[in-house]
């Protein structure tokens, strides 16, 4: 079986990254203009996955703060879902921010989302707290973090 190919998104490539993270996140959705303006913020980095095709299925952003990096967001179109895409891309980003000095990764994932504690438990990530009606619909992010 074909390996997930994960490689850094140009500018030019924002319209897929718009594309997935609306699929991915509905009403919870950045917003196009947000996304767009991902690729310009200092220290972001994207990455997207492919398999079988060039059109990319999945996205990665990850923020590098020094000692520190921070996963801002994993999203992965509705039919490449639990193929490995998000774990692909997580294997990734670690790979990246440990290459770029960071000596660990944080993130927030809400409280509801089992799939996500499932990537993020199997991977290594421990919870260090709970950050309360952290999403605008009042649900709790929990924050996690992993040694690189």
């Amino acid at each position: 079986m074909a390996r997930w190919r994960i490689w850094r998104a140009s500018e030019g490539e924002a319209d897929h990254v718009v594309r997935i993270e609306a699929q991915s996140f509905g009403e919870r959705s950045w917003g196009e203009n947000n996304v767009r303006a991902s690729f310009v913020a200092p220290r972001v980095t994207i990455l997207l996955a492919a398999k079988g095709s060039n059109d990319p299925a999945a996205f990665a952003m990850w923020r590098d703060l020094g000692p520190e990096a921070e996963l801002l967001t994993i999203g992965v179109a509705p039919g490449a879902r639990r193929k490995g895409a998000a774990a692909a891309l997580l294997s990734a980003v670690c790979d990246e921010a440990r290459a770029a000095g960071a000596g660990r990764l944080f993130l927030e994932v809400d409280e509801g989302n089992e799939a996500a504690f499932v990537l993020y438990k199997t991977a290594g990530f421990e919870q260090i707290s709970v950050r309360r009606s952290y999403y605008r619909d009042g649900a709790d992010a929990v924050v996690m973090q992993i040694a690189l």
